[in-house]
Protein backbone atom coordinates (compact mmCIF):
# COMPACT_ATOMS: atom_id res chain seq x y z
CA UNK A 1 0.00 0.00 0.00
CA UNK A 2 2.82 2.38 0.90
CA UNK A 3 4.53 1.63 -2.40
CA UNK A 4 1.34 2.43 -4.31
CA UNK A 5 0.97 5.66 -2.36
CA UNK A 6 4.54 6.68 -3.15
CA UNK A 7 4.04 5.82 -6.81
CA UNK A 8 0.91 7.98 -6.98
CA UNK A 9 2.70 10.86 -5.28
CA UNK A 10 5.56 10.60 -7.76
CA UNK A 11 3.09 10.48 -10.66
CA UNK A 12 1.18 13.54 -9.46
CA UNK A 13 4.46 15.39 -8.95
CA UNK A 14 5.48 14.56 -12.51
CA UNK A 15 2.09 15.73 -13.80
CA UNK A 16 2.47 18.98 -11.86
CA UNK A 17 5.94 19.56 -13.32
CA UNK A 18 4.70 18.86 -16.86
CA UNK A 19 1.80 21.31 -16.37
CA UNK A 20 4.13 23.97 -15.02
CA UNK A 21 6.68 23.47 -17.79
CA UNK A 22 3.97 23.48 -20.46
CA UNK A 23 2.32 26.65 -19.14
CA UNK A 24 5.59 28.53 -18.76
CA UNK A 25 6.75 27.49 -22.23
CA UNK A 26 3.37 28.58 -23.67
CA UNK A 27 4.04 32.12 -22.44
CA UNK A 28 6.96 32.06 -24.86
CA UNK A 29 4.33 32.22 -27.59
CA UNK A 30 4.63 35.99 -27.27
CA UNK A 31 7.84 35.67 -29.28
CA UNK A 32 7.76 32.20 -30.89
CA UNK A 33 5.05 30.85 -33.18
CA UNK A 34 6.17 27.31 -32.34
CA UNK A 35 5.74 27.86 -28.61
CA UNK A 36 2.44 29.61 -29.33
CA UNK A 37 1.04 26.21 -30.35
CA UNK A 38 1.19 25.25 -26.66
CA UNK A 39 -1.21 28.05 -25.71
CA UNK A 40 -4.14 26.36 -27.45
CA UNK A 41 -4.27 23.72 -24.73
CA UNK A 42 -4.10 26.16 -21.81
CA UNK A 43 -7.58 25.29 -20.39
CA UNK A 44 -6.67 21.59 -20.32
CA UNK A 45 -3.40 22.36 -18.54
CA UNK A 46 -5.31 24.59 -16.13
CA UNK A 47 -7.85 21.88 -15.33
CA UNK A 48 -5.16 19.25 -14.73
CA UNK A 49 -3.15 21.64 -12.56
CA UNK A 50 -6.23 22.33 -10.43
CA UNK A 51 -6.71 18.57 -9.98
CA UNK A 52 -3.11 18.33 -8.77
CA UNK A 53 -3.66 21.11 -6.25
CA UNK A 54 -6.87 19.54 -4.95
CA UNK A 55 -5.19 16.15 -4.69
CA UNK A 56 -2.23 17.62 -2.83
CA UNK A 57 -4.47 19.48 -0.39
CA UNK A 58 -6.74 16.51 0.36
CA UNK A 59 -4.60 13.40 0.00
CA UNK A 60 -1.02 14.33 0.88
CA UNK A 61 0.81 15.48 3.99
CA UNK A 62 4.16 16.96 4.88
CA UNK A 63 6.71 17.72 2.16
CA UNK A 64 4.76 16.00 -0.60
CA UNK A 65 1.74 18.15 0.15
CA UNK A 66 3.77 21.36 0.09
CA UNK A 67 5.51 20.36 -3.15
CA UNK A 68 2.27 19.57 -4.96
CA UNK A 69 0.59 22.74 -3.71
CA UNK A 70 3.56 24.86 -4.76
CA UNK A 71 4.18 23.32 -8.19
CA UNK A 72 0.49 22.82 -8.94
CA UNK A 73 -0.32 26.32 -7.73
CA UNK A 74 2.32 27.89 -9.98
CA UNK A 75 1.08 25.82 -12.94
CA UNK A 76 -2.49 26.91 -12.21
CA UNK A 77 -1.46 30.56 -12.10
CA UNK A 78 0.62 30.34 -15.29
CA UNK A 79 -2.21 28.62 -17.20
CA UNK A 80 -4.87 30.95 -15.79
CA UNK A 81 -2.90 33.97 -17.03
CA UNK A 82 -3.22 32.55 -20.55
CA UNK A 83 -6.95 31.88 -20.33
CA UNK A 84 -8.21 34.83 -18.27
CA UNK A 85 -7.79 37.61 -20.88
CA UNK A 86 -10.43 36.01 -23.09
CA UNK A 87 -13.02 36.21 -20.34
CA UNK A 88 -11.93 39.65 -19.14
CA UNK A 89 -11.68 41.45 -22.49
CA UNK A 90 -14.20 44.27 -22.94
CA UNK A 91 -17.29 43.77 -25.05
CA UNK A 92 -19.45 46.28 -26.86
CA UNK A 93 -22.92 47.03 -25.57
CA UNK A 94 -25.25 44.13 -26.49
CA UNK A 95 -28.57 44.49 -28.26
CA UNK A 96 -31.86 43.53 -26.69
CA UNK A 97 -33.44 40.23 -27.69
CA UNK A 98 -36.23 42.13 -29.46
CA UNK A 99 -33.94 44.62 -31.20
CA UNK A 100 -34.97 45.68 -34.67
CA UNK A 101 -33.18 44.71 -37.88
CA UNK A 102 -31.61 41.49 -36.67
CA UNK A 103 -29.52 39.17 -38.78
CA UNK A 104 -28.58 35.57 -37.90
CA UNK A 105 -25.34 34.06 -39.17
CA UNK A 106 -24.28 30.44 -38.79
CA UNK A 107 -20.57 29.62 -38.90
CA UNK A 108 -19.95 25.95 -39.67
CA UNK A 109 -17.11 23.75 -40.84
CA UNK A 110 -19.12 20.96 -42.45
CA UNK A 111 -16.07 18.62 -42.62
CA UNK A 112 -15.07 16.85 -45.78
CA UNK A 113 -15.80 13.48 -44.12
CA UNK A 114 -19.18 14.50 -42.72
CA UNK A 115 -20.84 11.36 -41.34
CA UNK A 116 -24.44 12.59 -41.49
CA UNK A 117 -24.75 14.91 -44.45
CA UNK A 118 -28.53 14.58 -44.82
CA UNK A 119 -29.19 15.35 -41.15
CA UNK A 120 -26.68 18.22 -41.25
CA UNK A 121 -28.36 19.79 -44.26
CA UNK A 122 -31.81 19.34 -42.71
CA UNK A 123 -30.76 21.10 -39.50
CA UNK A 124 -29.14 24.01 -41.35
CA UNK A 125 -32.23 24.44 -43.48
CA UNK A 126 -34.50 24.40 -40.41
CA UNK A 127 -32.53 27.24 -38.80
CA UNK A 128 -33.26 29.49 -41.79
CA UNK A 129 -30.23 31.74 -41.17
CA UNK A 130 -29.86 34.99 -43.04
CA UNK A 131 -26.24 34.06 -43.78
CA UNK A 132 -24.56 30.66 -43.64
CA UNK A 133 -20.77 30.47 -43.90
CA UNK A 134 -19.55 26.93 -44.58
CA UNK A 135 -15.98 25.63 -44.68
CA UNK A 136 -14.96 22.28 -46.17
CA UNK A 137 -18.07 22.64 -48.31
CA UNK A 138 -16.84 20.73 -51.35
CA UNK A 139 -18.83 17.55 -50.59
CA UNK A 140 -21.85 18.95 -48.81
CA UNK A 141 -22.18 22.04 -50.99
CA UNK A 142 -24.37 20.49 -53.74
CA UNK A 143 -26.82 19.15 -51.14
CA UNK A 144 -26.97 22.56 -49.46
CA UNK A 145 -27.60 24.26 -52.79
CA UNK A 146 -30.56 21.97 -53.36
CA UNK A 147 -31.94 22.31 -49.84
CA UNK A 148 -31.42 26.07 -49.69
CA UNK A 149 -32.80 26.69 -53.15
CA UNK A 150 -33.95 30.19 -52.27
CA UNK A 151 -30.48 31.26 -51.12
CA UNK A 152 -27.81 33.00 -53.15
CA UNK A 153 -24.42 31.24 -53.16
CA UNK A 154 -21.10 33.06 -53.21
CA UNK A 155 -18.04 31.11 -54.33
CA UNK A 156 -20.20 28.13 -55.28
CA UNK A 157 -17.28 26.00 -56.46
CA UNK A 158 -15.03 26.76 -53.49
CA UNK A 159 -14.30 24.91 -50.27
CA UNK A 160 -15.63 28.00 -48.45
CA UNK A 161 -19.17 29.00 -49.43
CA UNK A 162 -21.47 31.79 -48.31
CA UNK A 163 -25.23 31.20 -48.52
CA UNK A 164 -27.39 34.31 -48.15
CA UNK A 165 -31.06 35.22 -48.32
CA UNK A 166 -30.14 38.63 -49.69
CA UNK A 167 -28.62 38.85 -53.15
CA UNK A 168 -25.00 40.02 -53.11
CA UNK A 169 -24.09 43.04 -55.16
CA UNK A 170 -20.47 41.86 -55.35
CA UNK A 171 -18.45 38.74 -54.58
CA UNK A 172 -14.93 40.04 -55.06
CA UNK A 173 -12.07 38.87 -52.85
CA UNK A 174 -9.10 41.29 -52.85
CA UNK A 175 -6.05 39.79 -54.52
CA UNK A 176 -2.46 40.68 -53.73
CA UNK A 177 0.58 39.83 -55.91
CA UNK A 178 2.26 38.07 -53.00
CA UNK A 179 -0.71 35.79 -52.15
CA UNK A 180 0.90 32.57 -53.38
CA UNK A 181 0.20 29.52 -51.25
CA UNK A 182 -0.34 31.70 -48.18
CA UNK A 183 -3.86 32.55 -49.21
CA UNK A 184 -6.41 30.56 -47.18
CA UNK A 185 -9.64 29.29 -48.75
CA UNK A 186 -11.85 32.37 -48.61
CA UNK A 187 -15.16 33.68 -49.92
CA UNK A 188 -16.70 37.14 -49.82
CA UNK A 189 -20.09 38.68 -50.47
CA UNK A 190 -21.12 42.33 -50.31
CA UNK A 191 -24.74 43.25 -49.62
CA UNK A 192 -26.74 46.47 -49.78
CA UNK A 193 -29.61 47.44 -47.51
CA UNK A 194 -31.21 50.74 -46.59
CA UNK A 195 -28.20 51.62 -44.43
CA UNK A 196 -25.64 51.06 -47.17
CA UNK A 197 -23.21 48.28 -48.08
CA UNK A 198 -21.66 45.65 -45.85
CA UNK A 199 -19.32 42.75 -46.62
CA UNK A 200 -19.12 39.23 -45.22
CA UNK A 201 -15.91 37.20 -45.47
CA UNK A 202 -15.60 33.48 -44.77
CA UNK A 203 -12.17 31.89 -44.27
CA UNK A 204 -10.49 28.63 -43.29
CA UNK A 205 -6.97 28.76 -41.84
CA UNK A 206 -4.37 26.01 -41.78
CA UNK A 207 -3.46 24.32 -38.50
CA UNK A 208 -1.04 26.26 -36.28
CA UNK A 209 1.63 23.55 -36.40
CA UNK A 210 2.96 24.69 -39.80
CA UNK A 211 5.53 27.18 -38.58
CA UNK A 212 4.39 30.74 -39.33
CA UNK A 213 2.00 29.82 -42.17
CA UNK A 214 -1.14 30.47 -40.12
CA UNK A 215 0.21 33.83 -38.91
CA UNK A 216 1.01 34.82 -42.52
CA UNK A 217 -2.57 33.97 -43.47
CA UNK A 218 -3.77 36.24 -40.68
CA UNK A 219 -1.70 39.13 -41.98
CA UNK A 220 -3.11 38.54 -45.46
CA UNK A 221 -6.68 38.53 -44.14
CA UNK A 222 -6.00 41.76 -42.24
CA UNK A 223 -4.89 43.41 -45.50
CA UNK A 224 -8.08 42.23 -47.20
CA UNK A 225 -10.28 43.55 -44.40
CA UNK A 226 -8.69 46.98 -44.60
CA UNK A 227 -9.78 47.23 -48.25
CA UNK A 228 -13.49 47.37 -47.36
CA UNK A 229 -15.57 49.61 -45.06
CA UNK A 230 -15.20 48.49 -41.45
CA UNK A 231 -18.47 49.73 -39.93
CA UNK A 232 -20.56 46.61 -40.68
CA UNK A 233 -17.86 44.26 -41.89
CA UNK A 234 -18.23 40.61 -40.80
CA UNK A 235 -15.53 37.92 -40.78
CA UNK A 236 -16.49 34.32 -40.02
CA UNK A 237 -14.51 31.13 -40.23
CA UNK A 238 -12.63 28.15 -38.91
CA UNK A 239 -9.41 29.78 -37.76
CA UNK A 240 -7.87 26.64 -36.23
CA UNK A 241 -6.75 28.99 -33.48
CA UNK A 242 -7.95 29.50 -29.91
CA UNK A 243 -8.48 32.83 -28.12
CA UNK A 244 -5.67 32.15 -25.64
CA UNK A 245 -3.02 32.11 -28.35
CA UNK A 246 -0.92 35.23 -28.74
CA UNK A 247 -1.34 35.00 -32.51
CA UNK A 248 -5.13 35.23 -32.17
CA UNK A 249 -4.81 38.21 -29.83
CA UNK A 250 -2.55 39.99 -32.33
CA UNK A 251 -5.02 39.30 -35.12
CA UNK A 252 -7.91 40.56 -33.00
CA UNK A 253 -6.08 43.88 -32.82
CA UNK A 254 -4.98 43.86 -36.48
CA UNK A 255 -8.47 43.16 -37.83
CA UNK A 256 -9.98 46.18 -36.11
CA UNK A 257 -13.16 44.20 -35.48
CA UNK A 258 -14.72 42.79 -32.33
CA UNK A 259 -14.68 39.03 -32.02
CA UNK A 260 -18.24 38.27 -30.94
CA UNK A 261 -17.51 34.64 -30.04
CA UNK A 262 -16.08 34.53 -26.52
CA UNK A 263 -14.59 31.12 -25.70
CA UNK A 264 -17.26 29.23 -27.66
CA UNK A 265 -15.80 25.70 -27.67
CA UNK A 266 -16.55 24.21 -31.08
CA UNK A 267 -14.09 21.34 -31.71
CA UNK A 268 -14.16 18.38 -31.68
CA UNK A 269 -17.72 17.20 -32.04
CA UNK A 270 -17.88 13.47 -31.46
CA UNK A 271 -15.07 11.26 -32.70
CA UNK A 272 -11.57 12.71 -32.59
CA UNK A 273 -10.06 12.56 -36.08
CA UNK A 274 -7.29 9.96 -36.45
CA UNK A 275 -7.58 8.86 -32.80
CA UNK A 276 -10.86 6.98 -33.11
CA UNK A 277 -12.15 7.97 -29.68
CA UNK A 278 -15.23 9.95 -28.70
CA UNK A 279 -14.74 13.40 -27.20
CA UNK A 280 -17.28 13.90 -24.39
CA UNK A 281 -17.30 17.65 -24.99
CA UNK A 282 -15.54 20.16 -27.27
CA UNK A 283 -12.01 21.03 -26.19
CA UNK A 284 -11.02 24.00 -28.36
CA UNK A 285 -12.81 27.20 -29.43
CA UNK A 286 -11.52 27.59 -33.00
CA UNK A 287 -14.59 28.84 -34.90
CA UNK A 288 -14.96 32.60 -34.62
CA UNK A 289 -17.16 35.43 -35.84
CA UNK A 290 -15.96 39.04 -35.97
CA UNK A 291 -18.11 42.11 -36.65
CA UNK A 292 -17.61 45.84 -36.97
CA UNK A 293 -19.02 48.48 -34.60
CA UNK A 294 -22.12 48.92 -36.76
CA UNK A 295 -23.44 45.63 -35.37
CA UNK A 296 -24.53 44.86 -31.82
CA UNK A 297 -24.57 41.33 -30.48
CA UNK A 298 -27.97 39.86 -29.68
CA UNK A 299 -26.82 36.33 -28.91
CA UNK A 300 -24.01 33.84 -29.48
CA UNK A 301 -24.55 30.14 -28.98
CA UNK A 302 -23.18 26.76 -30.00
CA UNK A 303 -25.38 24.52 -32.09
CA UNK A 304 -25.89 20.77 -31.68
CA UNK A 305 -23.57 17.95 -32.65
CA UNK A 306 -24.10 17.19 -36.32
CA UNK A 307 -22.13 14.96 -38.68
CA UNK A 308 -19.06 17.19 -38.64
CA UNK A 309 -16.10 17.27 -36.28
CA UNK A 310 -17.09 20.90 -35.56
CA UNK A 311 -20.13 22.28 -33.81
CA UNK A 312 -21.96 25.09 -35.62
CA UNK A 313 -21.85 28.54 -34.04
CA UNK A 314 -24.96 30.72 -34.29
CA UNK A 315 -24.51 34.48 -33.96
CA UNK A 316 -27.40 36.93 -34.06
CA UNK A 317 -26.53 40.57 -34.67
CA UNK A 318 -28.63 43.72 -34.84
CA UNK A 319 -27.90 46.97 -36.65
CA UNK A 320 -26.56 49.42 -34.08
CA UNK A 321 -28.71 52.43 -33.17
CA UNK A 322 -26.00 54.71 -34.55
CA UNK A 323 -26.20 53.09 -37.98
CA UNK A 324 -30.00 52.87 -37.86
CA UNK A 325 -30.23 56.61 -37.09
CA UNK A 326 -28.19 57.43 -40.17
CA UNK A 327 -25.88 60.43 -40.70
CA UNK A 328 -26.24 63.19 -38.14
Amino acid sequence: MEFARSLLTALMTLVALVCLGWALAAHGGRWSVRLDVLTHFAPIVLAVAVVVVVYGALAETGGARLALLAIGGLATLAAALLVAPEYLRPASKPAAADAAEQMTLIQFNAWGRNLEEEATVAWLKAQSPDILVVEEASNIGPKLKTALAGYHVSCGACSVMIFSKAQPIAEDVPVFPSDGRLRPPIAAATFRDRHGDYTVFGAHYVWPVHGGWQQAQGRLIARMLHRVPRERLILSGDFNSTPWSFSRRREDAAFGLERRTRAVFSWPAGRLPKLGIEAPFPLLPIDHVYAGPGWRTVSVRRGPRLGSDHYPVIVTLAVSPEVAAGPA
